[in-house]
């Protein structure tokens, strides 16, 4: 499935490099996920008549059909402004934001939206984002120093950082922790205990953070079997995500700090010290 994912992306993305072209129509027909196996209801799908507009999104185009032609149609939303991430689903087999995806942009007069891979399912086009947040826990993504909390008012001070410091970490920082990344990683497909590419590149977003001191736990956390060194590098990650964080890079960048002082390169730096007294 998730193989069929990366596919769609990369045509995607094929498509991009070409001159987008705006399809006006004056209605789509949603296809939409449907399934409450808590009820006992089977997975099937609803096809559901649409009017829209130019500039009509996939999140318009769905709260139409729940308010006119459904109201049991099972949906997460809140901003409606590509802020929060909780519109995420898959769009025409790809994750998307609903809110950040125009329906003039999709080819075909039928779209279809289903839930989120790698999350567990909820009820129709809603998942369970409990162990996404947990992974994202999981990496301490927050400014660890002692200097931060004011014990003494007399002893306030200021920490500098440059413009370059700035750059280091700051495309990492537009994470809206929508998923969408996670959804498409096929690493999480086949291990779930894999933190997946939001959590690691949250990781090395505040590990490069020269106000942060906790560096060394944080690396501990992510130098794991089921950690850093699961990620293969597929990609997709970066590609899904509307914001333009790259997480494959941050993955990337932290491996290689990984690989200067690692656990198992100190174990072997202690090895050999102790091959030299011998």
């Amino acid at each position: 499935m998730t193989e069929q994912v990366i596919e769609k992306i990369e045509k995607m993305e094929k498509k991009h490099e070409k001159k987008e072209k705006e399809i006006i129509r004056s209605s789509v027909v949603l296809k939409v996920y449907r399934a409450n196996r808590r009820a006992g209801e089977s997975a099937h799908y609803d096809s559901i008549e649409v009017p829209v507009q130019r500039w009509t999104t996939v999140l318009d185009a769905l709260l139409y059909a729940k308010a006119y032609k459904d109201p049991s149609i099972g949906i997460r939303y809140s901003c409606r402004m590509a802020s929060c991430g909780s519109c995420g689903m898959k769009i025409n087999g790809i994750p998307r934001l609903a809110c950040y995806t125009k329906v003039s942009e999709l080819e075909g007069s039928t779209i279809t939206v289903e839930p989120l891979a790698n999350f567990p399912h909820i009820r129709d086009l809603v998942t369970d984002f409990s162990q996404f947040f947990a992974h994202h826990r999981s990496v301490q993504p927050y400014i660890q120093n002692d200097q931060a909390d004011i014990k003494d008012m007399k002893k306030l001070s200021e920490f500098m950082q440059s413009p370059e410091d700035l750059d280091k970490f700051l495309q990492f920082s537009y994470c809206i922790k929508c998923g969408l990344c996670y959804s498409a990683c096929p690493t999480v497909a086949t291990d779930t205990k894999f933190p997946g590419p939001q959590a690691l590149s949250q990781a090395y977003r505040y590990f490069i953070d020269n106000r942060d001191t906790g560096s060394k736990q944080r690396m501990n956390i992510v130098d794991d079997r089921h950690g850093i060194w699961r990620c293969h590098f597929a990609g997709s990650c970066s590609s899904v995500c509307p914001k333009g964080v790259d997480p494959a890079l941050g993955i990337q960048l932290l491996r290689g700090h990984l690989l200067g002082f690692s656990n198992n390169e100190k174990k072997i730096a202690d090895l050999q010290e102790r091959l030299k007294k011998d």
